[in-house]
């Protein structure tokens, strides 16, 4: 596939992919970061993952998060590296095209488009888990299906008809949204005295795989941060605002889990209900720190934001499925883009409609909006890893081919794919309970079928 050439701030021409059909450099550097926190949510992890961890992880959990921390910084910083040398679409399946063999890029495409997809349930079931908070008694008239039909739908038109809408949409939602959460833990953190909770500093009565399972879970509150990498076409100075965006995102929400983990540990002890029982978790500390008008205004802005990761993830997914339709790995048809709207329609169509369908099996089989929330984030985290570590293996080998590979990237690409391997091994060891000890083995069957497909096209293409 030919490449065109854009000229980087120091002179050097570097290979780009063609647009494919999207629009051209339309995003400002604000818009571009606007995707990947959108697609992190923070807003939605204080509101919903932060209580999950808590389950995993107990007094931990801050210390879960700070892991998680560590090891999404090192992989943004790996990213980066591909993201100052080129453009496109095609996110970190791009980028493994680049250097290791086709098998793996393959690979790094399925697993992340199972990341994406997974995601967006996840965040279906975060929405249908809200609007039921909200309807109180009268949510037993409203079947599971229709909040799950209102999020993917509505995700679906705005992804379907403009990018910069969508992105101007997201930025609004998140930042009303997680300014309101900062002002209830600075609120619950005044009310303690700013004193340190020595509990969660001396982890007492905290176990080793409690914290292992809840790093993983931690970990999804940061996935989705190298969805930015998606718009190479559409983002302006995409060599330059894409890293930034990267590093900021993960930096960024690293900082505000921590404390919002912090606070809402700290603000639940003593409380009626645990953490990790709250419905509404942001609602409870609003009202013990005496300005409970402002919850239910929290609980509106983490609905739309949940409704906001949603169409991040559809943007996101679309656009893989762009490019895995160019590179022959789906339907070709799939490959088209919009005449008057130039967005990948029918891929984000597609990806709606593989996001909402396991959420309604789910759900009416009788599994709530927090369940769904928390079994699909955790297995969308095997496929965010999966594509994290081949592409900072990927990293490496692109240095070493440009000449450029020193010590210092061998380290920290080395301490990434520790950090992750570390993470998947402890959902595995010790076993963990029903339904998580099940997810290992659904991801890997759906790797298995993914790399039979790749098989059976490339067998397909050397008959013909």
């Amino acid at each position: 596939m030919d490449a065109a050439e854009l000229i980087t701030g120091d002179g050097v021409k570097t290979p780009v992919d063609p647009d494919y059909g999207l629009r051209q450099h339309v995003l400002s550097p604000v818009e571009t970061l606007a995707q990947s926190v959108s697609t992190i949510a923070p807003s939605t992890s204080a509101a919903l993952t932060i209580s999950l961890v808590f389950t995993l992880a107990g007094q931990g959990t801050c210390v879960a998060y700070a892991i998680a921390m560590v090891a999404m910084v090192l992989v943004a910083i790996c990213i980066a590296v591909f993201a100052r040398d080129s453009a496109s679409p095609g996110s970190l399946f791009v980028y493994t095209r680049m250097t290791l063999p086709p098998i793996i890029s393959a690979l790094t495409g399925w697993a992340l488009l199972f990341a994406y997809l997974l995601t967006a349930s996840s965040v279906i079931g975060g929405f249908m888990n809200y609007v039921y908070v909200f309807l109180g008694g009268a949510g037993r008239y409203v079947p599971p299906a229709a909040p799950a039909f209102v999020a993917a739908g509505g995700a679906v038109w705005i992804a379907y008809k403009d990018i910069k809408v969508s992105a101007r949409m997201m930025l609004y939602v998140e930042a009303i949204s997680v300014s309101l959460i900062a002002f209830v833990i600075g609120a619950t953190l005044w009310r303690h005295g700013l004193q340190f909770d020595w509990e969660q500093i001396r982890l007492r009565g905290v176990s080793m795989s409690g914290v292992s399972l809840g790093g993983m879970l931690a970990i999804f509150s940061f996935v989705g941060f190298e969805s930015a990498t998606t718009l190479g076409t559409e983002a302006r100075e995409p060599l330059r605002t894409i890293p930034r965006a990267l590093i900021q995102s993960a930096l960024l929400a690293g900082v505000f889990f921590i404390i919002c983990a912090y606070g809402e540990v700290m603000g639940f002890r003593g409380a009626p209900v645990t953490l990790g029982q709250s419905v509404a978790p942001l609602r409870y500390l609003s009202a013990q720190a005496g300005i409970g008008f402002v919850g239910p205004v929290i609980d509106a802005g983490v609905l739309v934001s949940m409704f906001a990761a949603t169409l991040g993830c559809v943007i996101a997914a679309g656009r893989l499925l762009l490019l895995m339709a160019h590179h022959g790995l789906v339907h070709k048809r799939l490959s088209r883009t919009h005449s008057r709207n130039e967005t990948p329609a029918t891929a984000s169509v597609l990806a709606g409609l593989l996001a909402v369908a396991p959420v309604v099996v789910v759900a009416e089989r009788g599994a709530s909006g927090a369940d769904i929330y928390g079994w699909m984030g955790t297995l969308a985290v095997y496929g965010f890893l999966t594509a994290y570590g081949l592409a900072t293996v990927a990293m490496v080998q692109h240095l070493r081919d440009k000449g450029r590979l020193s010590a210092g990237w061998s380290v920290l690409a080395g301490g990434a794919i520790v950090v992750l391997l570390g993470a998947v091994v402890g959902t595995v060891f010790p076993v963990p309970p029903a339904p998580y000890r099940y997810f290992p083995y659904i991801y890997a069957a759906y790797l298995l079928a993914g790399v039979g497909w790749y098989a059976v096209t490339r067998l397909r293409e050397a008959r013909a």
